[in-house]
């Protein structure tokens, strides 16, 4: 199963999901000039990031928005940047967090796993109801995908819906973290945790070991780290024996190069060396 495959990334490289949320204006300068049409920019950027961090990453997250938000040059950009992806053989979650039902939730699957913009996993959003699940499911059993709910998100505004109490002394999204472990349950590879994973935000460490005993099996998408506020230490909590989580950067990566001298003359090392202290910083935290 997929997420097999993304669990034995995470034993090979480290946690590090990186987050290629990419707007034209974080380009260097005089890539930009090099690269003034918008899809030839985005990709190129991106295929650079990826070379240099193929080996030290679990896996990439592309924020379909960030492309759509240019029209069909950015999403021939990103079509591209998927079909780079598979051809470098890297796990790729597509972060398009869809929550509709029925027959639109249907062409959403086929949309994001068949076709131009084909992925391992994605992310959905569950807060109209299970059933907005269900049309993904089938993919999971039988073409090898995989799906990041929400559960509980990393941003200020989670606490108000998520954190509202419900019955039990519980949590809006305890229930929902309960209900995606128990869907997930079909779904369980050889490593223990399900292709139906779960997006976890790191912010709240105080919960952790109760939120990983509570979702067993359930991996983790987990943002939060480093701006947000997120520690190393933190995330170590959310993981079972070293593994069962990939950690998202986004800018932290992508914009690696403006924290360092003529960093823009070698953008892409400066994203490497990121995701590397990155990933060591995570290891360390949990050795």
């Amino acid at each position: 199963m997929i997420i097999d495959k993304l669990f034995e990334k995470v034993a090979q490289n480290g946690h590090v999901c990186v987050g290629l949320d990419t707007d034209y204006s974080y380009l260097p300068e005089a890539f930009a000039k090099r690269y003034p049409d918008i899809e030839e920019g985005l990709f190129q950027f991106n295929k650079a990031l990826i070379d240099a961090t193929i080996d030290v990453s679990a896996c990439y997250k592309v924020q379909i928005a960030y492309y759509e938000s240019y029209g069909i040059a950015g999403l021939r950009a990103y079509q591209r940047t998927l079909a780079y992806l598979r051809e470098r053989k890297a796990v790729i979650i597509a972060d398009i967090k869809r929550g509709d039902i029925a027959k639109t939730a249907e062409m959403y699957a086929k949309a994001h796993f068949t076709g131009d913009f084909e992925a391992d996993f994605i992310t959905l959003s569950p807060y109209m109801g299970l059933d907005s699940l269900n049309p993904y499911l089938p993919y999971i059993q039988n073409q090898n995908k995989g799906i990041f709910v929400l559960i509980r998100t990393s941003n200020e505004g989670a606490k108000d819906i998520e954190y509202l109490p419900t019955e039990n002394n519980q949590r809006v999204y305890h229930v929902v973290g309960q209900k995606i472990n128990e869907i997930g349950k079909e779904y369980i590879g050889a490593c223990g945790f399900s292709s139906v994973g779960g997006v976890m935000g790191c912010t709240h460490a105080d919960e952790a070991a109760e939120i990983r005993s509570m979702l067993s099996s359930t991996f983790f998408l987990i943002p939060g780290y480093g701006a947000q506020g997120g520690k190393a230490e933190d995330i170590a909590k959310y993981l079972y024996k070293g593994n069962g989580g990939v950690v998202n950067s986004s800018r932290g990566i992508l914009l690696a190069y403006r924290k360092q001298p003529n960093g823009e003359a070698n953008f892409a090392d400066c994203s490497r060396a990121e995701a590397i202290r990155m990933r060591d910083d995570i290891l360390n935290a949990i050795k």
